[in-house]
């Protein structure tokens, strides 16, 4: 039996959510067009009849402009240091650029340091949208990159077995190699979670996350970074979520025309509750949260 830790890491927007809903066999992570969707370290758990892996979701790895920025890549940051084997996602469909040379440091450095214990897993995503000769391009590049890390560091001689992938998170086409690829380096040990057991997540996190989710599809673009969700009562099967922006100005976008956003948004989330629940949707707004430290720990992030 092997079981351990596997951290997702990439910049924003490459398909980290959709690689571990796609590994786990269902919705652990919300997903959104838009960049730091993922908020939080989330874990997914996939079972094998000889494996579990468990499945570290994290933000994107970005150049912060607010505190909450900061607070997201350390998050990221922080699930390289005690894990297993580091999967970190470049986009197939646009060049390997700065931020990608970023996350590629720091998945080569957080293997070193783990020395041949931790393995090292490079995936090229979004085939399904790239041509053949751009996937290609890409895994030289990514290769090139970790191959400078390396010499950069020193460490050639303990990281050196690096394997690389192409895959469609959103088809799944080439996922169950790398899925075999992440056990075979996981170590031997225990089942950390029940069979039956998919995410770590709370069912109040998941419904604040589900909200966040929907707002997401309907808002406008200059929204999603002011959004934040979080559920402030919790009487079976009566929830009330707190949806929390930055203006007045977007506090009417949220609510929409005779509150049409918000009955979209509270009928699209109950879909994906237990039946019978009564999701009730307020909307506050608490200027500048993102770079108010309190607020982000009330909003615990």
């Amino acid at each position: 039996m092997k079981s351990g830790f596997v951290a997702i890491v990439g910049r924003p927007n490459v398909g980290k959510s959709t690689l571990v809903n796609q590994i786990v066999g269902e919705k652990v992570s919300i997903v959104s067009s838009h960049p730091n969707t993922t908020r939080f370290n989330v874990r997914g758990v996939c079972n094998r009849t000889n494996a579990q892996i468990v499945l570290v979701d994290t933000p994107g790895l970005h150049r912060p402009k607010s505190a909450l920025g900061s607070r997201l890549n350390d998050a990221a940051v922080a699930s390289l240091s005690d894990v297993d084997v580091v999967v970190a996602i470049v986009d197939a469909t646009g060049a390997i650029g700065p931020g990608d040379r970023v996350v590629i440091k720091r998945a080569v450095e957080a293997a070193v340091r783990g020395g041949v214990k931790l393995g090292l897993l490079v995936v090229v995503n979004k085939t399904d949208r790239a041509r053949s000769e751009d996937v290609l391009l890409r895994l030289a590049t990514a290769s090139d990159a970790v191959g400078a890390v390396l010499d950069e560091i020193g460490g050639a001689s303990i990281l050196e077995n690096v394997e690389y992938f192409p895959l469609s998170a959103r088809t799944g086409e080439g996922v169950e190699g790398l899925i075999e690829a992440v056990i075979d380096r996981l170590p031997s040990g225990p089942r950390y979670f029940p069979d039956d057991m998919s995410s770590d997540v709370g069912e109040a996190m998941w419904v604040a996350e589900l909200v966040r989710e929907q707002l997401l599809s309907v808002v406008r673009d200059e929204l999603p970074h002011s959004i934040a969700c979080r559920v402030t009562e919790w009487e079976w099967p009566r929830i009330r979520c707190e949806i929390v922006v930055e203006r007045d100005s977007q506090k009417a976008i949220v609510i929409g025309r005779g509150g049409e956003v918000l009955k979209a948004v509270g009928t699209a989330v109950r879909r994906q509750l237990r039946p019978g629940a009564y999701l009730e949707l307020f909307v506050k707004v608490e200027k500048r949260w993102q770079g108010d430290e309190g607020a982000l720990d009330r909003l615990g992030y």
